[in-house]
């Protein structure tokens, strides 16, 4: 049986730990194929396109997940909600679009013991924090805050998550909140779960924090989906105050796993996924360097 040939494109990918975990699960599951980094410059995905058409399939991460899906013939139900794509099947030369960013959160939840049927707090509004909010409302979360940096930008994904709670009978308050208020009004709310839907603290501005420890301390346990650093600030907050502190490469081995499931059928016990978590932080800090937090 010929070598199935997968990729991931975005805008830099080099850092990438996609490979690592693809080709362990790729063994893990008996699946001859191959796994490879396709650095597409700004501008060019058009000319890039007809290529992946090749492919068995692809992954996406920034800046593409939504400027592919005019090339896609078909998008799966969440892709489509989300308009948002980051896993593309291709068969036939034809290639359907999926997103996993919300298997790769509830797993990464459920590993730590974190239900995400709690009062949450959301830090963000974007791509990765509206999957989240999804999530976390289907989930049967009573209430939701999201957290803006310009609340009234974040308006539309309110509506659009009141909307669907309405038509799943959904009980779930949804509000919004302005960071700067947010941290004037900490002490008057707490949350079951805080969830960072944002890129800061990632590598390699490491020593910031999108919210303060007094945030921090109203709630119960802490997620975050930077992976790189293996401990952001964020993270270590939690973990000084005593809270469940929720690292973001488990979210990464989720998503991996699911889209090897979209692509090959392959399902991996949880103890599987758990174990890879710790061997890609290993891994992260072998081959990008551990980063010191001040």
């Amino acid at each position: 049986m010929p070598e199935q040939e997968y990729a991931l494109i975005g805008h830099p990918v080099a850092h990438s730990m996609s490979p690592f975990l693809q080709a362990r699960l790729f063994a893990a599951a008996g699946v001859q194929a191959s796994y490879r980094l396709l650095d597409v410059p700004p501008g060019r995905l058009a000319e890039t396109a007809p290529a992946l058409r090749k492919l068995s399939g692809f992954n996406i991460t920034i800046p593409y997940k939504q400027e592919i899906i005019p090339f896609l013939d078909a998008l799966d139900e969440k892709a489509a909600f989300f308009g948002s794509v980051n896993t593309v099947r291709c068969e036939g030369g034809r290639m359907t679009g999926y997103t996993t960013d919300g298997d790769g959160f509830l797993f990464a939840l459920q590993s730590a013991g974190v239900s995400p049927a709690g009062s949450a707090l959301l830090l963000g509004a974007g791509g990765a924090a509206r999957v989240m909010a999804y999530e976390l409302v289907q989930a049967g979360a009573p209430s939701l805050c999201i957290a803006a940096r310009s609340p009234e930008k974040a308006e539309p994904l309110r509506r659009e998550l009141a909307a669907m709670a309405g038509r799943r009978g959904l009980a779930c308050e949804i509000t919004l909140e302005s960071f700067a208020r947010l941290e004037q009004t900490a002490g008057a709310r707490r949350w079951d779960l805080l969830v960072n839907g944002t890129p800061v603290g990632m590598h390699p501005k490491t020593g910031c924090s999108p919210v303060s420890a007094a945030v921090v301390g109203r709630c119960a346990a802490v997620f975050d989906a930077v992976y790189n650093p293996d401990e952001t600030m964020l993270l270590r907050l939690a973990r000084e105050a005593g809270k469940t502190a929720v690292h973001g490469m488990a979210m990464l081995v989720g998503q991996a796993a699911k889209a090897q499931h979209i692509w090959n059928g392959s399902r991996f016990p949880r103890e599987f996924q758990r174990q890879l978590c710790a061997e890609a932080v290993a891994e992260m800090n072998r081959s990008f360097g551990r980063e010191e937090h001040p």
